[in-house]
C-alpha cells in the first residue's frame, strides 16, 4: 500500500531499492545507533532488501521506501515488522539519509506508518532505540510513544554490549 503525506510518498520497497538504501546504510553516522555497523558490502544490502520483499509477500511485514514527493528523491525507509495479529501489535522503525535529518521527514513518514497501523486494526506499536539516540527518542515522543523500559546489554556490537530503550504506543 502506498502512503502519501504532504511532502512524502511511502511506497512498498522493491528489490532494486537496495541501490538507494546502500549509501544510507554505509554511512557510519546513520548507523551509529543500529544493532550492526555500517554496511560495507553492497551485496549485504541487496540480500537485506530481498529478504524484506519476501517478508512483505508473505504478509509478515510492511517496508516502505520514503521518497520526497514528485521528485521521487529517495530519503530512506520505514517499517512495520513483527506483526502479531493475535495480540494486534507490531514494531516500527525507520532510517533516513543524513541529508534528510532535521527537516521533519522522519516524523511525517512515521505519522503515516502509525496511521496505517491503526487502519489495519493494530492496537499497540513498539520501538527500540539504542541508549543515547536522542533524535529517535524525541521523534517517538512527538508521535506519542512512551518510554517503557531499559534493556541493559541488549545488543552486542563491535565487541561491546549496548543498552537499549523500549517505547510503546497504544492505538
Amino acid at each position: 500500500m502506498i502512503l502519501e503525506t504532504e511532502r512524502l510518498v511511502l511506497r512498498p520497497i522493491v528489490t532494486a531499492d537496495w541501490r538507494e538504501l546502500y549509501p544510507i546504510m554505509s554511512d557510519p553516522q546513520v548507523m551509529a545507533h543500529w544493532d550492526g555497523p555500517e554496511i560495507v558490502d553492497p551485496e549485504i544490502s541487496r540480500r537485506m532488501v530481498a529478504a524484506q520483499v519476501e517478508d512483505m509477500q508473505a504478509g509478515a511485514a510492511h517496508y516502505w521506501a520514503v521518497e520526497l514527493g514528485a521528485a521521487a528523491a529517495f530519503l530512506g525507509a520505514c517499517e512495520l515488522t513483527g506483526i502479531d495479529w493475535r495480540h494486534r501489535r507490531a514494531e516500527v522503525g525507520f532510517v533516513l539519509a543524513r541529508a534528510a535529518w532535521g527537516l521533519g521527514y522522519g516524523l511525517e513518514a512515521m505519522r503515516a506508518v502509525v496511521g496505517h497501523a491503526a487502519s489495519l486494526g493494530l492496537k499497540r506499536l513498539w520501538a527500540r532505540t539504542h541508549a543515547g539516540n536522542e533524535r529517535s527518542e524525541r521523534l517517538l515522543a512527538r508521535l506519542g510513544f512512551e518510554a517503557e523500559g531499559y534493556l541493559r546489554g541488549h545488543v552486542q556490537r563491535a565487541g561491546e554490549r549496548r543498552d537499549c530503550r523500549s517505547f510503546g504506543l497504544l492505538l
